[in-house]
């Protein structure tokens, strides 16, 4: 594998995953592209609490208005809360909430193996059973903190 084919894979993967999630409440159909930044905002958040949006920018490279709104959609749904920083009451912390909302529960269950079906073009258990253990290895190597 080179870094050509592993990027067209990580964008094949992110596809897969965004059609995993569960439509958006109120009927409002599929995920925007903008479902990519609130993910790696809230995983930036997850690995970061008490973090103040700018980090958060600096780290992730989004603009920091995306990572703004992005905040804003996360503390919506409940995933994570703001308070005051103490040391500069003109900026706010975010950390993931202490209590899971229905809306995060919901994402968290979703299966990913309609979505990886329909990009394999197979149903084929053992098949999706086979790469959905590829995926979790990898997830344990890359994901977890070291």
């Amino acid at each position: 594998m080179n870094g050509v084919e592993l990027f067209l894979l990580g964008r094949v993967l992110m596809k897969i995953g965004e059609d995993a999630l569960p439509e958006p409440p109120g009927g409002a159909g599929r995920y925007a592209g903008s479902a990519r930044m609130v993910l790696i905002v809230a995983s930036d958040v997850a690995g970061h609490p008490e973090t103040a949006v700018g980090e958060i920018a600096a780290r992730t490279g989004l603009p920091q208005s995306q990572v703004s709104t992005a905040v804003a959609r996360l503390k919506e749904a409940g995933a994570v809360v703001t308070t005051t920083d103490p040391t500069d009451r003109r900026r706010a912390l975010v950390s993931p909430a202490s209590t899971v909302s229905d809306r995060l529960a919901q994402v968290r269950a979703s299966s990913i193996e309609p979505a990886l079906a329909a990009t394999l073009g197979t149903d084929d258990p053992s098949r999706l059973a086979a790469v959905t253990t590829a995926l979790e290895q990898l997830s344990r190597e890359f994901l977890t903190e070291r």
